[in-house]
């Protein structure tokens, strides 16, 4: 038998996998002065899986926390300019900690939210990512950290993150996962807010690979 219609689409609230009404995305410290000293990934992937994070979100009517550190000291310069076009109508939350948890405005933006899964993303992997990422999954958020939209001074320093925030109940993913699960069934009418991604994102992501910049 064909099969041309979607599956029952499941409760989209309290569903055991990431929906449109269910998460939120947080990126943390996409600044300049950041990814000067990030090497276990490049510029050029990084910025190609977190403006696809963007994308989605922006697909998909998901909120969007943007966080800065260092920019109302006068120290570091705002989030990448690609990024924050991606993001009209986003404002950044600057703070003077590396802890983005520990930040007022930043825990109320999040609480606003109404969402509990947090699809989080941030630089570095193993401060401004783990941080916030220890202290919301023991607070009651389940935390996503986005593995290939991050990176570290090292590889080192990203992997050995990455299982900290795993060993602290944090599920990892990645931002194409983040598409597959948001969009979940190819007959649905919203599938083609993935697709439209998709045919930007690979056409991309090969042009990168042919010019060895991932």
């Amino acid at each position: 038998m064909a099969k041309t219609q979607p599956e029952p689409i499941r409760d989209p609230k309290s569903d055991r996998l990431l929906t449109p009404e269910n998460c939120a995305l947080v990126l943390i410290d996409y600044q300049p002065e950041q990814y000067r000293t990030v090497t276990s990934s490049s510029v050029d992937e990084i910025n190609l899986n977190v403006i696809a994070l963007c994308k989605l979100a922006r697909a998909y009517d998901i909120p969007v926390i943007v966080s800065t550190v260092g920019v109302d000291m006068g120290v570091n310069t705002g989030t990448a300019a690609e990024i924050m076009a991606e993001l009209p109508g986003v404002t950044e939350i600057d703070r003077s900690g590396v802890n983005a948890w520990e930040d007022e405005e930043f825990r109320n933006a999040v609480a606003a939210t109404g969402r509990r899964n947090i699809v989080m993303a941030g630089l570095w992997t193993e401060v401004c990512l783990t941080f916030p990422t220890i202290d919301m999954q023991a607070e009651g958020f389940h935390v996503y950290p986005v593995a290939d939209a991050v990176g570290g001074i090292s590889p080192v320093a990203h992997d050995r993150a990455i299982e900290r925030m795993q060993a602290a109940g944090a599920t990892p993913i990645t931002a194409i996962q983040f598409g597959s699960e948001l969009m979940r069934n190819w007959a649905r009418d919203s599938s083609q807010k993935f697709r439209e991604v998709l045919k930007w994102y690979f056409p991309k992501r090969f042009a990168l690979l042919k010019e060895g910049k991932i």
